[in-house]
């Protein structure tokens, strides 16, 4: 169908109000760029800027594919059925009716539904999955977007994002939907439970096991003074409780960023990545003489931080940094118990730093690599589990996401915001501060520095312009990057590693549109497209024995990745 013919359908639609107008205000390139494709469904469901029109969030959309699943549901039998699907919602717009809408589509084949009645944080929605033993489980969420952005995340039954061979399957249905004007929605609810204290505190029950040395954060939690912003969003009534009912009660919490406001007022974008998202927090930091500043997203599911220099600026740390830090203190801490296994394992992402790999390996703990998306981290976990060959102790992603103990199968930023806390009450407890242990283990492992260059390609072209990009690597294979000979070529659309001299290995992961480059100096260079957005992701990590050179390969390596996006 073109796009002429899907815009004439909705058209000659019946829509709210709000969203008549929204397609009468279209020019003819947003007109195009609304219609010219279905809102693809990608690594951890769907997401798109809010509005009329079939690549749009709006309600229609939402039905679409909710009776996509609702059919994938049906297919399973009836104790699927009755096991239902978890929902929750984060704090952007329209995210309530979303949610409602779901349970409403779901009702309507008798499938049971467990609703917040309020926004709750990602990592709880897949907590409850596991704990209601739910077949699957709705997110409402665009994570860390700009405010015109809503989302969909699926979940399967093992709380972690729907695994491909489930999420092709709904694709397929979703296909199948010509007609999303008239799909059934039960307006009475018969199938809809409402889920709230419960949940959460059985969760926090969960959440309180992540404290590691309880006597510590009994002595240093009262004195260790730090700052909280939950950027507009969920994480602020969980984030504050977990916080409190581990002792930590000496904090602020940045009141402007703390009102529920899907418009995010203080920020540009509500993204812990982004150094100015933190900008508000730092300066209440710095006006109360606290040490460390935390940050969660709108739905609770990435932590980043802050932390005080010697000479009171503060340094906004990197995902990896921060994970380096985190998983050194937890392997510690097994080891001076004596309750570090031998078969101990952290799990991470292909493109993640080799920082914490390095201190986990000081440990005897091995690093398993997975492809992008927490989702591979979480089968990994489901693997460990039932093969008992690796015990989990941490995993991370390089995007600010990371997951302490697996009682959620997604990241939690809530289980970081505590940890993240007692690391810094630890120190603080030895007369040294956070970014005091980041230095120390630069000192010992090397100067790990990694740089993520985020292009973006938006509207009915943008696809194939990143193809042809990705293509260029893949026709003229780099044999060096900036001054740096590559030694390895890993192409994870053939699963296939190929060395320098030409031998070549089969890779384990899953295939995948990602290309990874090994340099002599143990730097590496990955290339893949985002699986939610219309962007292409370079990522770079290196090492070395200082800061300074450290930032000049990073430096030399942009400069000759640029020359393939010409």
């Amino acid at each position: 169908m073109s796009y002429q013919e899907s815009l004439a359908q909705w058209q000659a639609a019946k829509l709210p109000d709000y969203l008549a107008e929204n397609l009468t205000s279209y020019t003819p390139e947003q007109q195009e760029d609304a219609f010219y494709q279905n809102l693809s469904f990608g690594t951890a469901g769907m997401r798109g800027i809010l509005g009329a029109g079939t690549n749009r969030m709006n309600i229609f959309t939402v039905r679409q594919v909710t009776e996509a699943l609702a059919r994938y549901i049906d297919a399973q039998g009836e104790t699927a059925k009755k096991r239902g699907v978890a929902i929750s919602f984060d704090s952007r717009h329209f995210s309530p009716e979303f949610a409602k809408d779901a349970a409403r589509v779901l009702s309507a084949h008798d499938i049971k539904s467990y609703l917040f009645s309020s926004l709750r944080p990602t990592p709880e929605l897949s907590f409850t999955v596991r704990e209601l033993d739910a077949f699957a489980g709705i997110m409402i969420t665009a994570s860390h977007n700009p405010k015109e952005y809503n989302g969909y995340k699926v979940y399967g039954e093992d709380g972690g994002q729907m695994v491909p061979e489930a999420v092709e399957t709904i694709v397929t249905e979703l296909e199948k939907i010509s007609d999303i004007f008239n799909i059934t929605l039960d307006l009475d609810d018969k199938n809809i439970q409402i889920i709230d204290q419960e949940l959460d505190d059985k969760y926090l029950e969960n959440i309180a096991t992540i404290t590691v040395d309880k006597e510590l954060v009994a002595n240093e939690g009262k004195s260790l003074k730090f700052v909280y912003t939950p950027l507009h969003g969920t994480g602020q009534y969980i984030g504050e409780k977990a916080l409190q009912q581990a002792g930590f009660t000496n904090y602020s919490i940045v009141k402007e960023q703390a009102v529920i406001d899907g418009d995010f007022p203080t920020v540009k974008k509500p993204n812990p990545e982004d150094a100015a998202a933190l900008e508000m927090a730092i300066n209440y930091a710095q006006n109360n003489g606290a040490d460390v500043v935390v940050a969660t997203d709108p739905d609770a599911d990435r932590m980043g931080a802050a932390v005080k220099l010697a000479d009171g600026t503060f340094q906004v740390l990197t995902g990896n940094q921060i994970a380096a830090v985190l998983v050194n203190y937890l392997l510690t801490a097994k080891k001076n118990t004596n309750t570090l296994p031998k078969n101990g394992a952290i799990v991470t992402s292909v493109v993640s730093s080799r920082f914490a790999s390095k201190v986990a390996d000081s440990f005897g703990v091995i690093t398993a690599d997975v492809l992008t998306g927490f989702k591979y981290i979480a089968a990994t976990i489901d693997e460990y589990e039932a093969t008992k060959e690796h015990t989990f102790l941490f995993g991370f992603e390089e995007s600010f996401g990371y997951l302490v103990k697996p009682f959620s199968h997604d990241k939690d930023a809530i289980q970081a915001l505590v940890l993240f806390a007692e690391v810094s009450a630890y120190y603080k407890s030895q007369g040294k501060t956070f970014a005091d242990g980041l230095q120390e283990l630069f000192e010992k492992f090397g100067y790990f520095e990694e740089k993520t260059i985020s292009l973006d390609f938006p509207g009915i072209h943008g696809n194939d312009e990143m193809a042809a990009i990705i293509a260029k690597f893949r026709d003229n294979q780099p044999s060096k990057i900036g001054d740096l000979n590559v030694i390895r070529t890993q192409d994870f659309s053939t699963a296939t590693e190929t060395t320098a001299d030409g031998e070549t290995a089969k890779l384990p992961q899953p295939k995948a549109n990602v290309l990874k480059y090994w340099l002599e100096d143990g730097s590496w260079v990955a290339v893949r497209p985002s699986g939610t957005e219309p962007k292409l992701k370079f990522y770079i990590g290196v090492e070395s024995s200082s800061q300074a050179i450290s930032q000049s390969k990073i430096d030399i390596i942009t400069s000759d990745l640029m020359t393939y996006t010409k």
